[in-house]
């Protein structure tokens, strides 16, 4: 029992060990797994237009090499009601900075106020706001812009002609600073006079219709030159007009249908690059989310396009773009490895759990076996003594002495015949309780006396005993002492050691720790707890 007792604490504490080292394991790849901080910025653009696609495919770029950061885009389509619905939705879903393109300076101020005013940073760019709550203001300047084109006019006309002005959204604060830069540099020409400034809204199918409008009224006017407060404008104005005068806007964009290729092909006279810059807009919002040092006013750097420029604009801006294409192929791709990588790594996870299941399912298993075997053997040797013997028959006497005069070989064959007769078998078990219960109060008891009282050799006995019990007969030794030492510490009043005495111990000490480990608790507090 004591040898069993060993084996299942040593055992529990493998078992232990083993967990430890799976904890320490799991902590030390989590330490592995990447703790940056996740950012969620949310863009609200008031339109979709080639610009705004050119500058959130910017912003994207702008992400490329940051991993942690998530960008969430919402178009308002030129509609007031639904920037600011919106705006709200981003703040609502728990966005960490808001990035925002106003339709119009005054209405989309109060829900940035609401955003700036739970504590979300909020760069506004493009458009300005009547409102101080934002964090950070990035733009291009569109009163020089303006002015420069103004200036171009007054230049390209030779200060003197008709000029057609076809202005951007009202309310806008591209719109209205472009029409006070072209109007004060117009003042420097007094010969140029502005027969018209239309109402435009960004889009070329309005300009056409306000420019038609004008036209059907002042059919008897001269128009030398259109300006219009971006391309689009331009191009509506131009398709209302025709080809008779020179067109001018703003935006000069890349790309087949861009500003840059108008002025280069002559479709349009002039333009002005009206820059995105959706990286570094990221890069702002990044330092603002982390703390570091920024501008709150970032003003972009812009240039005219003549069609002595516009060639060359167009190779840098091709040769840009061709390069914003592979590095979009080379994050597809670095994507496209980073996901094997968490699939690996999910995949190294499931496979550590099965191990650490089956490892637990395995050691599990050898305890309940273990177990099983402890009880079988305790219910065999605590049933032992409780057995009631049968009386044997003439044939069973005959067979007894038989065994006490066969040779050894014989007595091996008939062992194993006994084995399988019940009979027998209880025969023998009253029979070794017997001798057992005989000899307890003798100290030098050994197996060979137990054999010699129960007419057989050492190697019969054991085997017979082992066959029986899976115990040997020392340890039925030790139990029947120890039963009978329960019962008389229970019945009787001797001391410990006088009990340990009587049941064959030499030692009190050694009687008190097999007792222990029989009964797990020490003689003196069976006393106590009856």
């Amino acid at each position: 029992m004591f040898i069993l007792y060993l084996c299942n604490r040593n055992l529990l504490t493998l078992m232990k060990k083993i967990l430890i080292y799976i904890i320490i394991l799991s902590a030390v790849l989590a330490a592995c797994s990447p703790t940056e901080k996740k950012y969620i910025i949310g863009v609200s653009q008031c339109s979709e237009d080639i610009w705004r696609e050119k500058q959130n495919a910017e912003l994207r770029m702008g992400t490329y090499f940051l991993e942690n950061v998530e960008l969430r885009f919402a178009a308002a389509n030129d509609s007031d009601e639904r920037q600011v619905q919106q705006i709200d939705s981003l703040v609502a879903t728990g966005i960490d900075l808001l990035i925002v393109a106003p339709n119009q300076m005054a209405t989309i101020s109060p829900a940035i106020d609401r955003a700036f005013d739970k504590g979300i940073p909020v760069i506004v760019f493009e458009r300005k706001t009547n409102s101080q709550k934002y964090t950070a203001f990035i733009s291009a300047d569109n009163y020089e812009m303006g002015h420069v084109m103004g200036e171009y006019i007054i230049a390209r006309l030779g200060g003197k002609g008709n000029v057609l002005e076809v202005k951007g959204l009202k309310g806008s604060s591209p719109a209205i600073e472009r029409h006070n830069g072209f109007m004060d540099a117009l003042k420097a020409a007094p010969d140029i006079k502005v027969v018209g400034s239309l109402q435009g809204d960004w889009t070329e199918p309005t300009a056409q219709q306000v420019t038609e409008q004008w036209l059907s009224a002042n059919k008897d006017v001269r128009i030398d030159l259109v300006f219009g407060a971006n391309d689009r404008t331009a191009m509506g104005a131009r398709k209302a007009i025709g080809e008779t005068s020179l067109f001018c806007g703003i935006d000069g964009l890349p790309g087949d249908d861009g500003g840059i290729c108008l002025v280069r092909d002559s479709i349009l006279d002039a333009s002005y690059i009206y820059p995105t810059h959706g990286d570094q807009i990221i890069d702002l919002a990044i330092k603002i989310l982390e703390g570091k040092p920024y501008k709150k006013e970032t003003l972009m750097m812009s240039a005219l396009v003549t069609r002595d420029n516009a060639k060359v604009l167009l190779m840098e801006s091709q040769e840009i773009m061709r390069q914003e294409a592979q590095l979009g192929e080379l994050h597809a791709k670095a994507d496209g490895y980073l996901h094997e990588l968490d699939t690996q790594r999910i995949v190294s996870w499931m496979a550590i759990g099965v191990v650490v299941l089956l490892v637990v399912v395995i050691v599990l298993f050898y305890l309940y076996h273990l177990r099983k075997i402890t009880l079988q053997k305790e219910r065999v040797v605590n049933t032992l003594w409780d057995m009631k013997p049968l009386e044997p028959s003439v044939n069973q006497e005959t067979t007894i002495v038989q065994e006490k005069t066969s040779d050894s070989s014989q007595d091996n064959v008939q062992e194993e015949a006994e084995q399988d007769n019940p009979a027998d078998t209880s025969m023998f078990i009253t029979r070794f309780k017997e001798v057992v219960e005989a000899r307890l109060e003798d100290s030098d008891v050994s197996v060979e006396d137990l054999a010699a009282d129960m007419n057989l050799s050492r190697v019969q006995l054991y085997r017979k005993v082992k066959s029986i019990t899976d115990a040997s007969p020392v340890e039925l030794l030790r139990t029947a002492r120890l039963k009978k030492a329960y019962q008389m510490l229970l019945t009787t009043d001797k001391s410990v050691s006088e009990v340990a005495y009587a049941v064959g111990f030499t030692s009190p000490s050694y009687f008190t720790k097999c007792f222990k480990d029989e009964y797990g608790k020490v003689p003196g507090e069976l006393r106590t707890s009856s």
